[in-house]
Parts: structure tokens; sequence; C-alpha cells
């Protein structure tokens, strides 16, 4: 193929490790990376399909800014293709085909501040995969003092996401599960390099909490659960939050039904045996289950109903009882 008289070569795209060859005018698995030219291009740049202000608690983050609100934007797009997607319409759909908003990276903190917002989540599909975009909302709004917060499944080549790291203030990855097996049946994916993804983050300072979607009959076995909450402990800190959190029949997975909420209090009780200290059940209305004590004496420190924050006792990030640092970013 010819453009202009020269040669239209491939795309090779080192965003993810997909490692996408893209023909000429064709897209990677994201949908949303285009070889235009022989370059390639992000075509939903400044497009967000969604944008909405959400519980903080929502993402969820439960030891960043509790009980505070944050914007929410995403993209059409994801390099993942679980079954169970919950935002499937949006992450597995095409951007030709999904109304989007116009929305610059500089107008960005504008509209945090409309909605009195202190912080932005990149969020609902894979923000990485819309990564200039992330990128340039994330310098934008750092510049204006706000935090940024991506959920993501993690889905990203390491030099990329050093250099977006130093911007990210906190992030929710969902391990999908600790088997390999799993990643390539129901995600096409694989599970080291999503590992390797959360330790760069790690090591650039970015607040971490993990999420696990206990779906029944495939991630729900007690050593899967257990080698979660291993790795979770070896490489996080016992005091890294884990969300447990209840499937529910979506997408392509409408065949299983949603999780027992006893799995989730199951999985809770194991984590917590190999030692972690904050470790949360959600989809679901479990007494306490969403509630933070103090990881030194045990005393419930902040109370939530439905992502809703009913107390705080949380005292300049300490217990008021015995004192202890509570390990999150609470103002």
């Amino acid at each position: 193929m010819e453009m202009d008289g020269k040669a239209v070569r491939k795309a090779k795209c080192g965003l993810c490790p997909h490692g996408c060859l893209i023909e000429p005018e064709g897209r990677g698995l994201c949908r949303v990376r285009v070889n235009v030219g022989g370059k390639l291009r992000s075509v939903t740049y400044g497009r967000p399909c969604a944008i909405n202000v959400d519980p903080i608690e929502k993402k969820p983050l439960l030891h960043f800014l509790p009980g505070t609100d944050i914007l929410s934007i995403a993209t059409v797009g994801c390099n993942l293709r679980c079954l169970n997607c919950q935002n499937w319409e949006i992450s597995q759909g095409l951007p030709e085909e999904i109304p989007a908003h116009e929305l610059a990276p500089a107008d960005l903190p504008a509209l945090a501040a409309r909605h009195h917002t202190p912080s932005v989540a990149y969020t609902y599909t894979e923000p990485l995969v819309f990564y200039e975009y992330t990128r340039d909302c994330c310098r934008a709004a750092r510049q204006e003092g706000l935090r940024n917060v991506l959920v993501t499944a993690a889905y990203i080549n390491p030099a990329p996401l050093r250099a977006l790291a130093p911007l990210v203030d906190a992030a929710n990855v969902d391990i999908k599960a600790m088997s390999e097996t799993f990643y390539g049946d129901v995600c096409g994916a694989t599970l080291a390099p999503v590992l390797k993804a959360i330790c760069v983050m790690r090591d650039a300072g970015v607040h971490l909490e993990i999420t696990n979607l206990v779906i029944p009959t495939l991630n729900d076995s007690e050593r899967m659960l257990r080698d979660l909450a291993v790795w979770v402990r070896g490489e996080l800190g016992a005091e890294t939050p884990l969300h447990f959190s209840r499937f529910f029949p979506k997408h392509r997975m409408t065949h299983l039904p949603p999780t027992p909420p006893a799995t989730l209090l199951l999985a809770r009780d194991l984590a917590r045996a190999e030692g972690l200290k904050h470790v949360y059940v959600g989809n679901v209305e479990v007494e306490g289950g969403e509630d933070t004590c103090c990881a030194g004496c045990g005393r419930t420190l902040i109370r939530r109903r439905q992502y809703s924050v009913l107390s705080n006792e949380i005292a300049d990030g300490k217990c008021p009882k015995c004192g202890y640092a509570a390990k999150g970013v609470w103002n």
C-alpha cells in the first residue's frame, strides 16, 4: 500500500504486552489505537464517553480521601476481553459508534472545580489504553492541585507506566485471579505483566488498593484466594487494602450465579489469616464489610454503608485510641 507515493508500514504498538502489529488503517486489540499513515493515533483523545461524579468509595478506594467525591472520566476501549465485564458496552465498543463528549485536558480542572471534587479518576473502561489522554489530563490536574486516580487492570508495559506513575496519586488495580489460565481463558491476557505493573506503581509511591472480583467456580478456590493474599502481603505489605467484590452475571457470563456472600466472607477470613490487616467485602451489604479498623488495636476507625461514610475517627492520620498511624491518604 502507498500513500502520497510512500509505502505505508505496519505500526508496532509498545504500550501493552499484546504488542499489536497494526496494519495500515487498522486498529489494535484495544480498538482505539489506529495506524494512520504508518503512525499510531489514539482516536479517543479528548473524547470521553463517560463523565460522572462518584463517591470515591465506589472506585473502590477506602484509604484515600474517604468521604469525598471524585470526578470520573472514561473513553471507549480496553485491551482485555473479560467475559464478565460490567461496562462491556463501552469497553468493547468501537469509538465511532458510541457518543462522546469533548473535553480537552486543559479544561478538566475547571470541571472538577465546578463539582467540588479534589481528585480525578480515570476509570470505567481501561485508562491505560487512552494513555496519552490520561497522561495529559493527569498533568493538567496535578498543576491545579488535584489528585489523580487510576482504576485499572494494569495490563501495560513497564516503560510507559514508569513515565505515567509520577503523575498518579492512587490506583485501584483489579487482579482478576492468581492464575495464568484464568487470564487467558476469561480475559484474553496474561497475569505476569499485571503483577509487574503493580510493583512499578508501588516503587513510584502510588497509593495502591487491590480488587478481586470473586466469580463462582472460576477463581473462588481457597488456593487462589490464599495465593492472592500471600502475594499482596509479600509484595505490597500487610496493610495494603484488599477488596473482594461480588460478581453478578454480565456480558458473556450470564450462566453463572452471583457470588454467595458466604464465599466473600470466607475470602476475607483467608486473607486475614494470611496476615492482611485491611480486607473488605464489596458489591454486597455485609455488616462491617467496608469498615476500616486500626491495624494496631482493632478499633473501628471508619464506618461505611453503601459508599457513604457514617463516621470517621482518624485524627492526623492516626488511631485516636492507640496512636497507630493508619496507612492511607486521609486529607
